[in-house]
């Protein structure tokens, strides 16, 4: 009996494992602006990797520092040498959930409206935050977009033109498209 009850649950267990379907890119743009009215300051990187759970609304981004693309080699350089000290600190990550995941149909193509909860870290600090953005369907696989805002200097980021040359917040924008 024992054996009978331990079998029934391992196998509920695995059922309910296939049952999520995980969605992943390793090709997510991630964006930042921190521009001031003296200079712009913005940055794209292409190699973003992200996970997604279609079930529980867990989402995972991992981005290497030393992928985002500045139009300035210059200042490409000072981003990771001098402000985001990617050889200390080579990536940025977020772990979380889409909190409202329930409201997501991931049989029928469709806009819906989400909101995402977690900690991101950046050169070495977690902070907690929360988003919202959009989880597009089409053709059976989601994209997800958004945009929302970061205090530089609360991820311990510093520098001597944060406030001046470059701006105290930095606008991040997040568009991935899973497979």
């Amino acid at each position: 009996m024992k054996k009978l009850v331990v079998f029934c649950f391992v196998t509920s267990i695995c059922i309910s494992l296939q049952a999520q379907k995980i969605y992943a890119t390793k090709t997510g743009q991630v964006s930042f602006n921190a521009s001031s009215p003296i200079e712009k300051i913005a940055g794209v990187n292409n190699q973003v990797d992200s996970k997604m759970v279609d079930k529980s609304g867990q989402i995972v981004f991992s981005i290497l520092i030393k992928s985002f693309k500045f139009e300035n080699q210059l200042m490409e350089d000072h981003f990771n040498e001098n402000y985001l000290e990617s050889t200390k600190f080579p990536k940025a990550d977020f772990k979380g959930f889409i909190t409202n995941i329930g409201t997501v149909d991931f049989t029928k193509d469709g806009k819906y409206p989400i909101t995402v909860e977690g900690t991101l870290t950046i050169h070495g600090v977690s902070q907690k935050i929360s988003s919202q953005g959009t989880l597009v369907m089409s053709k059976g696989k989601p994209a997800i977009s958004g945009v929302f805002k970061i205090k530089i200097k609360e991820y311990g980021v510093t520098g001597l033109y944060i406030g001046d040359k470059i701006a105290n917040e930095a606008e991040i924008t997040i568009d991935c498209k899973y497979e």
